[in-house]
């Protein structure tokens, strides 16, 4: 029996069947390659998964159930054919920040708020999704994820110098208290603590550089678990552990929807639904990129959104895509979201059989990991080439990471998206308004930057290149009117109009007073080269009968030819520039009446 095609089911339904898209592509070949890269994918997310838990200030197994049943519902859903969802550390971070101050972390507490925060986060997601809302995430500039990543990376450092030090340091300190109370008191750091974080950490370093094939996650967690073990049995050292995790599959679980508890949560619902669909669909589509794949951001907000749901009744927090485990399925030749399937299928094998092996993985070889993963956070790269090429950007990267650092997480995403969003609205609201003119040394007389090359004097071309919306009307208005102050002559006024991709009601009505103002002047507003759609959002709102039809051109060529025959030949016969063509036929006719289109005016 044959799968239908996504196209013969109703339009309702097609989001929730994409994999009618990808599965008669399944065959033995690409299943022996998805079940290899399903493999090294669960051996990655093992060491992650409880690292990212304890970011997020869960119980260790729930960073492991959270790239389980997630994943698998978020490859069966999305679009992505390389995109692996489960828990991430910017997702970590942002949960453990919004929950940290409602519960204990760990707490049976903490954990019912994770699993109502991550059931309404992915409500939203499928909402948003359904509604089409996928290029929302566009607005989230690359900037914003590079500072609050980086900020979040110090975060995480931050969040693990106890167990880094062995110094009591009381849950809730701030960062910057965190690090001044680290180093004023040096002396009570415990040593055992700290050689086994630091060899954690410098074994983690020298494997990833030096045997980079190596997992070197795991290759740290083993040496510094090893080293603890001699220390404790040699010099009677007591290192506190992670702790044997539950060797059972992921437990039912079921989130809290009383108002209590949605109150605790709701702050940041919004802040952790925009950076888990960020980093999902921008990872997604990176890969799109390397793959010849098409991505379809709506399908990934469905497919985000279903996981979190689902993930919410079996014991998992809030996930989405992991740039290091869909990076690893990517290269270890994974062919179809079956891999991605499998990964978490074999996850919970694994869990299974290691579990029981946790007990003793000290908590200082823990930290260590974590630093691990924070220093690889931080793009330095992308940020000094921010710093060196842009400052609205360097703005808004450094806001960003300001925020993150000093201000709650949520907040901090918020406040990033705000900025980019201002910037842009910022460069918007100023399109670039060039006077041009003919270059009178060039045979074709091609149009030019006026700068101090000479003018006509009734006539002035100005190149418009960008929208002309609400945002931009005052900025337009200023510019024309100080160009006519300089220059009150040029009473005609021709918009080069090939960069305008669209007008509203407040930008047509703008022209449509421009036109009617210089008719009372004796002069013409016209447009040359408008856009069909312009055009047609120009007819829409009236405008353009304001303008008049007799005053859109095709090309510069026509405009000339006919606002000369508008020219006030007494100011045409003392001009001695002569930029155009038809300057030469003007000075030879008698003086004109005015253009059946303008009011009866005396020539200056």
């Amino acid at each position: 029996m044959s799968l239908p095609s996504l196209e013969t089911l109703p339009y309702w339904a097609r989001p929730f069947a994409p994999f009618l898209n990808w599965l008669p592509r399944v065959n033995a070949g690409t299943t022996r390659s998805d079940a290899m890269a399903g493999l090294t994918g669960a051996l990655v997310a093992l060491p992650q998964g409880v690292a990212f838990a304890t970011i997020a200030g869960m119980p260790p197994e729930y960073g492991l159930y959270a790239g389980m049943i997630p994943a698998i519902i978020a490859a069966l859903f999305g679009s992505s054919w390389h995109l692996v969802s489960g828990p991430t550390t910017a997702a970590s971070i942002v949960l453990f920040s919004v929950l940290s101050p409602h519960a204990e972390p760990g707490s049976a507490h903490y954990v019912q708020l994770a699993l109502t925060l991550t059931f309404l986060v992915g409500l939203i997601q499928i909402g948003m999704g359904l509604a089409k809302l996928g290029t929302l995430v566009n607005f989230i500039s690359h900037s914003v994820v590079t500072g609050f990543t980086a900020g979040a990376a110090i975060l995480i450092a931050t969040n693990q110098v106890k167990h880094f030090t062995g110094l009591s340091i009381p849950r809730g300190t701030s960062f910057t208290d965190t690090w001044v109370l680290a180093f004023s008191h040096t002396s009570d750091i415990q040593v055992g603590v700290f050689v086994v974080g630091l060899a954690t950490l410098l074994l983690g370093i020298a494997v990833k550089r030096w045997v980079p094939k190596w997992p070197y996650m795991i290759v740290a967690m083993l040496g510094g678990s090893a080293l603890a073990a001699l220390l404790t049995t040699w010099q009677g050292v007591e290192l506190a552990t992670v702790g044997a995790l539950p060797d059972v599959l992921p437990p039912l679980s079921a989130p809290s929807l009383d108002s209590e508890s949605i109150r605790a949560v709701a702050s940041g619902v919004v802040a952790v639904t925009l950076l888990a669909l960020t980093e999902a669909v921008s990872i997604a589509r990176a890969l799109a990129a390397r793959s010849g794949q098409h991505v379809d951001g709506n399908q990934e907000f469905v497919g985000q959104g279903l996981s979190n749901l689902f993930g919410s009744f079996f014991s998992g927090y809030v996930a989405t895509g992991s740039f290091n485990r869909s990076g690893v399925n990517y290269a270890a030749g994974a062919k179809t979201p079956v891999a991605a399937m499998l990964a978490g299928i074999f996850l919970l094998v694994l869990v299974l059989l290691v579990a029981p092996w946790a007990q003793y993985l000290p908590n200082a070889a823990m930290a260590g990991i974590l630093f691990l993963v924070a220093w690889g956070l931080i793009d330095f790269d992308e940020i000094i080439h921010t710093l060196k090429t842009s400052r609205v950007e360097s703005f808004i990267l450094v806001s960003t990471f300001a925020s993150t650092l000093f201000l709650a997480l949520e907040e901090a995403i918020i406040i990033g998206v705000l900025i980019s969003l201002a910037a842009y609205l910022s460069r918007t609201a100023k399109p670039q308004v060039r006077v041009r003119v003919p270059d009178r040394n060039n045979k074709k007389r091609k149009f030019i930057d006026a700068g101090h090359a000479p003018q006509c004097i009734q006539l002035r071309f100005i190149r418009v290149d960008g929208s002309i919306y609400f945002g931009a009307v005052s900025h337009l208005r200023e510019e024309i009117t100080a160009q006519d102050q300089a220059m009150p002559s040029q009473r005609h006024l021709a918009i080069i109009a090939h960069g305008i991709n669209f007008i509203d009601k407040e930008g047509a009505d703008f022209l449509a007073e421009e036109a009617q103002r210089r008719r009372c002047l004796g002069g013409s507003l016209c447009l040359i080269g408008v856009k069909d759609t312009v055009q047609e959002q120009l007819a829409e709102s009236g405008a353009l009968k304001s303008i008049g039809g007799t005053n859109m051109f095709d090309s510069k060529t026509e405009a000339i030819s006919e606002l000369s025959k508008r020219f006030n030949s007494t100011q045409c016969a003392a001009c001695k520039t002569r930029i155009f063509r038809e300057c030469g036929a003007i000075h030879d006719v008698q003086p004109i009446h005015p253009h059946p289109f303008m009011p009866e005016v005396a020539h200056a």
